[in-house]
């Protein structure tokens, strides 16, 4: 049996993930040269072609989907477990860039950051917020926290939690305009949409086995959750935010939750992953730092 060199399916890997020499260099830190060498030496080892290679793409065979599927995560699994060896014996360093959405960073996140940043001063941590989502390769985010419904089947992801979502107002505008009792009267309400969700204008409610489904005409639209927090604030309608973010708001008596008789749609709290990466010690206890705070508000 030939000896085969693993540092080969590293390179594979990026190749497989990138598309290109180019791109699979940049992402290593090494030679374009060096990777088309190593990679056609490993070809040449097992016999059959790896990738179609053209001078615009270059994407795996079917030989080279089998590979992927078959032993790349045996080599995952032999990484992980050198670098938790490795690892376990050292002070978390370097960088740790996290990206959130902007209310789940500011009320949940930030807490986290600090104490984390606290147990390990080597390490030097950057949070985005932002409600949109990131490409985390490009940006070179190490775990980004997305919240809602994952629309990428193929995402590298670990479920934290559930979240709900509320229908809130303020007080005044309730005053001035009535407190509906039934989703079908938020058709002659002022509601505002979220954008970022798949359906703004079609809000879903349960109760028990009754389901209605109540299309809203929204003239205010909002992109972030921060602006429609802003416009529910401004008595302009009524809007939904996560469970997380009214609560505060409820506590302090500036919105009131309305229909609570009434379920709308859960979502989840994902810990994103680039893409077949490793994952290193200080993105894993980050993860589990959150994932143990987030469990204990959710009691």
């Amino acid at each position: 049996m030939q000896d085969f060199d693993l540092n080969s399916l590293r390179l594979v890997q990026a190749l497989a993930q990138t598309g290109s020499f180019t791109a699979a260099a940049d992402k290593l830190g090494c030679s374009k040269t060096r990777i088309s060498l190593q990679v056609r030496q490993l070809e040449q080892q097992l016999g059959v072609a790896l990738f179609h290679r053209t001078t615009r793409q270059v994407r795996l065979t079917s030989e080279g989907q089998q590979l992927m599927q078959a032993v790349m995560p045996h080599f995952q699994a032999l990484l992980q477990g050198l670098a938790d060896l490795q690892q376990g014996q050292q002070t978390l360093r370097g960088r740790l860039v996290v990206s959130a959405p902007e209310d789940f960073a500011v009320q949940l996140l930030v807490p986290v950051v600090a104490s984390f940043q606290a147990k390990h001063p080597a390490l030097r941590l950057e949070l985005r917020s932002s409600d949109q989502v990131r490409d985390l390769v490009k940006e070179g985010i190490d775990v980004a926290i997305r919240v809602g419904w994952l629309t990428d089947s193929s995402a590298v992801a670990k479920r934290l939690g559930r979240f709900q979502q509320w229908l809130l107002a303020t007080p005044r505008y309730l005053a001035e305009h009535g407190t509906p009792t039934h989703p079908a009267q938020l058709a002659t309400h002022a509601c505002i949409a979220f954008t970022l969700l798949k359906d703004a204008q079609l809000w879903r409610f349960q109760q028990g086995a009754s389901m209605v489904e109540q299309i809203i005409d929204s003239r205010l639209l909002a992109g972030s959750t921060r602006t429609l927090t802003a416009l529910l604030l401004a008595h302009q309608g009524i809007g939904m935010l996560t469970d997380y973010a009214a609560q505060p708001l409820i506590e302090s008596g500036q919105l009131v939750r309305l229909l609570a008789d009434w379920q709308l749609p859960d979502g989840g709290v994902y810990a994103v992953y680039p893409p077949g990466s490793l994952r290193p010690a200080k993105v894993r206890q980050f993860i589990a730092e959150l994932e143990t705070v987030w469990q204990a508000q959710a009691r």
